[in-house]
Order: C-alpha cells, then structure tokens, then sequence
C-alpha cells in the first residue's frame, strides 16, 4: 500500500504544485521551462509508475459492500467519460460545454470507479483523483478558465464520439486482462 500512497503522493503532488503559479514561475525562472518541462515529465512518469506498481501489489482490504447497481453505473458511465477524455485533444464542439473536458472525464471515472470499487487501494486512487480534479477545475477556474466560444465543425464531436466508444470497447475488452476486473454484464 505503501507505493500507491507514495505514487499518489508524487503524481498528484506535482500536479498540484505546477497549478501554484508563482512556485512554477519561481522553478522556471531558476531552472529554466526546457528544464521544468523535463522534471514535471519525470517526476509524473515516476509517480505514475509507482500508482501501478502499489495497485498491483496492495492488499484487498475491502471496506464496504458496494450495491449491485454501482457496477452497472460504471458500465454506463464510462462511455461518456471516455468521450469527454478524447474531447480533450480535440478541436470540438464539446469544449463549448467546459473548459475541463479531461478533468470532467477523470472526475466521473473516479465517481463511478468509487461507487463500484470497495477495497482501500481503490478508495485511496479514486478518490485521490477525483478530488485533485476538482481541485484542478476549481484552481483553473479561478486563473480565467472558460468553456470556448469558437463553434467548430461537426467532425471534431463526431470523431470524439467515435474514439471515445472505441476506447470504451476496447476498455471493456481489455479490462480483465489490464485491471484483473472483469466488467462485462
């Protein structure tokens, strides 16, 4: 348990610092952004890492009896979680609805991963980044962050439609052998 608390540690930390503008702006201008660039990179990579290895290697601890719906809400849910991920490397019409389509998918994968998922392991990564993306919102909110006003054509919401459904099958293909969760019906 001990890596993914560490893992957790390092990959959200980071993320949390580059949002605290005037410490990234003071590592920038010490470092320089070539520099900065490189070590956020590592440093996330590294923690990334360590949150798989700490899943792979933590416990079951389970803590609750999730109810038998849950498994079906994350079976729905993802779908659309998937969307808004693609939505985000997109140019698309989606991105007039939010300025977060990535943290909005992250959010919602974690929401229905923690309604389905019982054990401490889970607890502790789906909440972890499902409270750093609202933080994330929240903190990118208050520097200006707005939905876009441009309209876009159609292709860029059809096409995240169809990568994020393709991920999804794909995710649902996949999953047993990734996740060692089976989640077909």
């Amino acid at each position: 348990m001990l890596w993914l608390i560490a893992g957790l540690v390092v990959f959200l930390g980071i993320h949390v610092l580059s949002s605290m503008r005037t410490v990234r702006a003071l590592v920038i201008e010490k470092i320089g952004e070539g520099p900065y660039k490189i070590a956020y990179s590592l440093v996330s990579l590294a923690g990334f890492g360590l949150i798989v290895a700490g899943m792979g290697k933590a416990p079951h601890v389970q803590l609750w009896a999730p109810p038998a719906w849950a498994h079906y809400m994350a079976i729905w849910f993802m779908p659309f979680s998937l969307v808004l991920l693609a939505a985000s490397f997109i140019p698309c019409n989606l991105r007039r609805l939010t300025a977060h389509p990535m943290l909005w998918a992250v959010t919602l994968w974690a929401l229905v991963h923690l309604l389905a998922n019982s054990d401490l392991a889970g607890l502790l990564l789906f909440a972890g980044f499902g409270l750093y993306s609202l933080y994330a919102m929240w903190s990118q909110n208050r520097r200006g962050a707005r939905p876009a006003q441009t309209r876009r054509p159609i292709a860029g919401d059809i096409g995240a439609v169809i990568i994020g459904l393709a991920s999804y099958a794909l995710l649902l293909r996949f999953h047993a052998g990734l996740f060692g969760v089976a989640v077909w019906f």
